[in-house]
């Protein structure tokens, strides 16, 4: 009876909220344990860790062209991923390989397609300089030509300027170069970036070569695709004296495959299965490892639902939130330095939409995704560790939890319902904990939704003029004792945040 009682309740809240229930009939909820400890363990959460990725040839498309006037809705919204702090954003994609600072009497490969300009310049200077953001910078390095690179790296440092370039990162995806083509001239005959035999040992040369023609910034790399080249990482970082930052790409998913049976195929079962976010953060550890005992970071400079600009009916919906949430939780458990989220105009994983009225106003729609990093962004605040959670039954639930504890003592726990059918309710024992908490929600009216969507009661609505949250409305819960209770909808997750009273003892575990 106490079950039903606080389910009725919660439907209530939900209504009174304003938040629309999944339209599926939902079964009877089941709860589900949780112990928190009280020790926090692995590395503190660095600043800057959620950040997004552009194309060069697309930016000018998010910030307008005017660098006295930069999109302001672009720089909220940047912002609010990682808020208080300075944001990396990654300047590169395919496009990295296909721009050049164009050099007097030369004519560039097929390959080439975008010039950096002068105006693109000054507006990603404004961009960085509005936001105290740190940019990664792609370099061409499928061209082959050192002096391309050169000029490139130059125009960068002189028209955006040191104190904005965290590193500049050398190719994209050279592990990819000698399987899928640059470009196809004219005639439809195609041209590999490098032969079939290219390798990591063919890329280190390499990169030492530009390494040697470009400015004296950081660099970055190996910005690999998947792991064929990661088993030599080691003897890459020890090569490249130069290299500041270790990049690497994954995507859980892919848009291109058409085969339903593939484990890759683009679909939101297939995106919420623990291989799309456990399993794609489980060999980065190995990796994260190797870059640490280096003393270089290692960062996802390019993430996202699916690769092949994501897939519509997927990457579009609320189960990319929920993903996303999860996922950010695993690649910092496993040692993940940062991400970069990519996004291209018009794509399906696209975490928001620009427009530009002849007015001059800017206006935005976001999608689902940004919201599930959004809740992450405030469940891991820089600075904080992350607690051991302890599942009653193992992690077999299609609910997952995870703890948090910052340097001021707050514990939020963080509570990711999968299942799309059914309610699974958490009680979360969280020890030495006596004051109340508050719970935030996340949810959207069914997981396939594109609109819709709400964080702590809140929503952007169909555009943002401002690209600014209200605060959000949240629920008091009171322990019973040190167990708080998170009632978890079909498809939906919560945030669970507990202050510690004031002048009890704060870090280390306990004290709440």
């Amino acid at each position: 009876m106490a079950r039903v009682l606080r389910r009725r309740a919660w439907i209530a809240l939900v209504v009174a909220l304003g938040f629309a229930l999944p339209g599926a009939v939902v079964a009877h909820a089941d709860v589900l344990s949780a112990t928190v400890a009280t020790t926090p363990t692995g590395q503190a959460m660095p600043p800057g860790f959620v950040g997004v990725s552009f194309e060069y040839r697309a930016l000018h498309i998010y910030t307008g062209r005017d660098p006295r006037a930069v999109d302001p809705v672009l720089l909220t919204l940047i912002a609010g991923l990682a808020p208080g702090q300075s944001p990396v954003i990654r300047i590169g994609g395919d496009s990295t390989d296909g721009s050049w600072w164009p050099i007097p009497g030369m004519i560039p490969q097929g390959g080439i397609y975008y010039p950096i300009t002068k105006g693109w310049l000054r507006t990603t200077q404004a961009l960085a300089a509005d936001l105290h953001a740190k940019l990664v910078l792609g370099i061409n390095l499928a061209a082959g030509r050192p002096a391309i690179a050169a000029a490139e790296g130059r125009a960068l440092m002189d028209g955006i300027g040191r104190k904005y370039i965290d590193a500049l990162e050398i190719g994209n995806e050279p592990d990819l170069y000698g399987v899928f083509p640059w470009y196809r001239d004219r005639l439809g005959h195609t041209y590999r970036a490098r032969g079939r035999g290219y390798n990591l040992s063919a890329y280190t040369k390499q990169f030492t070569q530009w390494s040697r023609a470009l400015p004296d910034l950081p660099l970055a790399g190996p910005a690999t695709s998947g792991p064929s080249w990661m088993g030599g990482l080691g003897k890459f970082i020890a090569a490249e004296p130069r290299l500041k930052l270790v990049t690497y790409h994954r995507y859980p998913l892919r848009a291109c495959v058409t085969d339903p049976t593939d484990p890759s195929y683009p679909s939101i079962p297939n995106l919420l299965a623990d291989g799309s976010s456990a399993g794609l953060a489980a060999p980065l550890a190995a990796y994260a490892k190797v870059a640490h005992q280096h003393g270089l970071p290692f960062r996802i400079g390019e993430i996202n639902s699916a690769s092949c600009q994501g897939a519509k009916g997927v990457s579009d919906t609320f189960a990319s939130a929920l993903w996303a949430l999860d996922t950010m939780f695993n690649f910092a458990a496993v040692g993940v330095d940062g991400v970069n989220v990519h996004m291209l105009p018009g794509s399906n994983y696209e975490l928001f939409t620009v427009s530009h009225s002849s007015s001059g106003a800017w206006q935005a729609f976001v999608h689902p995704e940004y919201y599930g990093l959004a809740m992450f962004a405030q469940a891991f605040p820089p600075g904080a560790q992350l607690l051991p959670v302890t599942l009653a039954g193992g992690t077999s639930s299609p609910t997952k939890v995870w703890a948090t504890e910052g340097a001021d003592g707050t514990v939020r726990v963080t509570a990711i319902n999968q299942d799309t059918l059914n309610e699974h309710d958490v009680t979360v024992q969280v020890p030495g904990a006596t004051a109340a908490g508050s719970l935030e929600t996340l949810q959207a009216p069914g997981i396939t939704s594109t609109t819709g969507v709400t964080l702590g009661g809140q929503t952007f609505g169909p555009e943002t003029t401002t690209g600014t949250l209200p605060a959000p409305a949240t629920t008091p819960v009171t322990p019973a004792g040190d167990v708080y209770t998170m009632p978890l909808p079909p498809g939906s997750a919560a945030l669970l945040t507990i202050v510690p009273p004031a002048g009890s003892s704060t870090g280390g575990g306990g004290g709440l």
